[in-house]
């Protein structure tokens, strides 16, 4: 064999390893959807999408989730309307507190082609992520047909309650021994909805009877539920909680586990 075949080949098995690199490592970094279809309130002043989104880097947004995403190598986009051919491009999707008719005058409520279409996607490998809010700023009645195919269920509830800068009335302590609060001794949830399971969904964190975090390995996917926003910029970091509170550490642990299912698909 000539020199210049035997250089050609070594190229051409070169090129078959990059390949396959960039190929498993496309794989392997997911692209993660964060909803803007059932939650899309506008700013009165700019008219434009606020409140819990990666663009949003006022207290109220996601801003700082988006980056913990994206520094795990992750690629972090914004979804409208879901079916089957947009969640079919993404490897985790993140819903956050359905809009109530006080915070948009046309709710996009959940209907029944889309909670087939997200149901399937779990089923098939797709990883769900889905923080509600507290009673009275929560769509629960749509949401909760979603949720019950994973054996959860909102309640329309409000614990937690915080007055004013207490914050010790918002926090949760003696975490159990999960993924999620791996290295957390302490975290801040306020106003939070309590969640009903049954089925093969299981509790994360039970207070005084209550499930306020829960999660199920649904098919070939994953869900995690919890009753309130919670990570948002606003509790992210020490702009106002004290020191003492890790959301943040909760936060990155949290983008751990769902990058780890995605992962699995």
């Amino acid at each position: 064999m000539g020199k210049q075949k035997i250089c050609n080949l070594r190229l051409l098995f070169i090129s078959l390893i990059l390949s396959s690199f960039f190929i498993q490592n496309g794989v392997s970094q997911p692209v993660v959807g964060l909803d803007n279809w059932f939650n899309h309130e506008i700013d009165a002043k700019t008219g434009k999408p606020f409140h819990y989104l990666w663009t949003d880097t006022e207290f109220s947004g996601f801003s700082r989730w988006g980056e913990i995403f994206t520094s795990r190598g992750a690629k972090i986009t914004t979804l409208g309307k879901p079916d089957d051919a947009v969640l079919s491009k993404i490897g985790i999707y993140i819903i956050v507190d359905p809009d109530t008719t006080t915070e948009s005058p046309n709710p996009n409520y959940l209907n029944a082609e889309e909670i087939a279409s997200i149901t399937r996607w779990v089923k098939n490998g797709g990883v769900l992520a889905v923080l509600a809010n507290d009673a009275p700023n929560c769509e629960f009645t749509h949401l909760n047909k979603l949720m019950t195919e994973f054996g959860m269920t909102y309640n329309h509830v409000t614990l937690h309650p915080v007055t004013g800068n207490d914050f010790e009335m918002g926090a949760s302590v003696n975490l159990p021994d999960h993924p999620l609060f791996k290295g957390v001794k302490k975290i801040y949830l306020k106003e939070i909805a309590d969640i009903n399971i049954k089925g093969t969904a299981r509790a994360i964190l039970t207070e005084k009877g209550k499930v306020l975090i829960a999660e199920n390995k649904f098919g070939k996917g994953y869900v995690f539920a919890i009753g309130d926003p919670w990570i948002y910029n606003e509790y992210m970091d020490h702009d106002r909680l004290p020191e003492s509170f890790e959301n943040r550490k909760a936060a990155e642990n949290l983008t751990t586990l769902l990058i780890g299912y995605a992962k699995k698909k």
